[in-house]
């Protein structure tokens, strides 16, 4: 197996060394899902994978749901797959078939957002704001992609344009956190170069823009009609 000069595994030896029922290279991750009766079956089978996580030395994320387990691992010092990351996904795929847990490939996916910009410099530091996320290791400080410190959100980047666009922005996300870290989350956004457009709502939601237009909400349950 190759593996390059960042350390990584490549796509296509990845995809052909792990299991085709269990396993699929998603953007620089490489990810498992598998099929569960019930939460405690996959309850034992993530304690499983966590065990055979820290003999092969991969650090994956594992998310269990009442009929499914997701496994997702990368190495992010290399910005991929790490050979650890492989190793995993043969030891992994070695406990589903002793459990009896069939693949469920066709239930993965993984999400990016784009953020279309004139100047991403200036447009980046409030969307690092508002979401509470940090620069993906490996990318331009002047160019970031930005990544869920926790990895449960997608990830965004920007997309350089040369011209304006004065019709209205075309998209607009709301940010959900809680209650008593919606305050400083605005106040992180304004500090990052953004505009409070509206504070009529909160503390249900605050509305921002950054420094081209393009809007986001901070929200939590408050004022909600279910205080």
């Amino acid at each position: 197996m190759d593996t390059e000069s960042d350390g990584a595994v490549g796509a296509g030896d990845v995809t052909r060394a792990v299991d085709p029922r269990h396993w699929r290279v998603l953007l620089r991750w490489v990810q498992g899902a598998f099929r569960t009766p019930d939460l405690a079956t996959g309850a034992a089978f993530a304690a499983r994978v966590a065990v055979e996580a820290e003999r092969v030395g991969s650090h994956p994320d594992i998310t269990l749901r009442p009929d499914l387990v997701q496994v997702r691992a990368t190495a992010p010092d290399a910005r991929g797959i790490g050979a650890a990351d492989v190793a995993l996904a043969l030891a992994v795929s070695a406990v589903a078939d002793d459990m009896g847990l069939p693949g469920a490939p066709e239930r993965l996916t993984s999400q990016e957002v784009a953020i279309d910009a004139l100047d991403i410099p200036a447009v980046a530091p409030f969307w690092r704001a508002v979401l509470g996320y940090v620069p993906e290791p490996g990318t331009d400080p002047d160019d970031p992609a930005l990544a869920d410190p926790w990895a449960l959100g997608p990830g965004y980047w920007f997309q350089q344009m040369d011209a304006p666009r004065p019709q209205r922005n075309r998209i607009h996300l709301d940010v959900t956190v809680p209650h008593d870290q919606a305050e400083a989350r605005v106040a992180a956004a304004l500090a990052a170069g953004g505009t409070l457009l509206s504070a009529d709502r909160a503390p249900a939601f605050w509305v921002l823009a950054d420094p081209e237009g393009n809007e986001a909400c901070v929200c939590t349950w408050q004022a909600r009609g279910e205080d």
